[in-house]
């Protein structure tokens, strides 16, 4: 096992020492239809206490997303997105002293989100989809989440297909990060993400975290969003809401393997399984 590389995100008021422990990243998502918690934060109010809630429990960054992107999903348009994230970042923003992430596609709903309070982007696109986005990071200075994703999330799950899945996203990644660097965006707030459950099928997901190490050699903060996903509820019968113990495996295997930021639902529980995996991997516990 490598030891995991040393990075340090410094921005606009916040600092994150990935280099001391894993970060936590806990999901938002205000939307009726998003694969996990579709609907349940859909009204502002509860998306505003869920999000107090996994701050509470420990959460680093909160990732706050208006449209889903789950397999074989339909996108909305920037208006719809906007109405639902805007009010949830403006109302955090003034609750919150951890970053807020915005997780969206277009670099209209970005830039209003970072105007509003949000201090990230999380593009899953990794800067393709719009043309203006890279302009729109570059511009205010905040870190970017480039995740690798085959195809869209319309067809991105239909035939899923790699010669070398890990080299092949390895080569992605770097691409990404180089395009989004010729854009302006400094190397040193950029993380990258593997992509888990975006166009792979079930083997290479779990040859994804098996291999999360190699993706050291991008020299970068790493990533993984594996919590609930469908590859987990295979291997364990269960449906989604009933796939928390599983997340925290793979929780569990993205840290030991490399990771440096996991994204999940249930944050409490990421909390306590990245400190248990920080000490046995670290030798020490954080604090102590």
């Amino acid at each position: 096992m490598k030891p995991t590389p040393l990075f340090t995100l410094s921005w606009s008021g916040y600092t994150l020492e990935l280099s001391r422990r894993t970060h936590v990243m806990g999901v938002i998502n205000v939307t009726p239809d998003s694969f996990s918690d579709g609907g349940q934060f859909l009204e502002k109010e509860r998306a505003i206490e869920q999000a107090l809630q996994l701050a509470g429990d420990g959460a680093d960054l909160i990732d706050i997303g208006g449209e889903s992107t789950r397999p074989f999903s339909k996108g909305v348009s920037a208006e719809e997105e906007m109405d639902r994230v805007i009010p949830v970042v403006e109302a955090l923003k003034k609750e919150l002293r951890i970053p807020i992430s915005i997780d969206t596609l277009k670099a209209r709903v970005a830039k209003e989100a970072l105007h509003c309070g949000a201090s990230l982007v999380n593009d899953i696109s990794a800067l393709r989809s719009d043309p203006e986005m890279a302009a729109v990071v570059a511009g205010a200075g905040v870190p970017v989440i480039l995740m690798h994703m085959k195809g869209t999330p319309a067809d991105m799950q239909a035939h899923p297909t790699y010669d070398d899945v890990t080299a092949e996203i390895i080569s992605f990644l770097r691409e990404a990060m180089n395009r989004a660097v010729s854009s302006g965006i400094l190397k040193e707030r950029i993380i990258l993400d593997p992509g888990i459950g975006f166009g792979k099928s079930f083997d290479h997901n779990l040859e994804l975290l098996k291999e999360l190490g190699r993706f050291q050699c991008l020299d970068a903060p790493i990533l993984v969003g594996s919590s609930r996903k469908a590859f987990i509820g295979r291997i364990l019968d269960k449906k989604v809401h009933e796939r928390d113990t599983g997340t925290m495996a793979t929780v569990a295997a993205a840290v030991m393997n490399g990771a440096h930021i996991v994204r999940v639902h249930n944050v409490k529980q990421a909390v306590e399984t990245v400190r248990v995996i920080d000490a046995i991997k670290r030798g020490r516990v954080e604090g102590a």
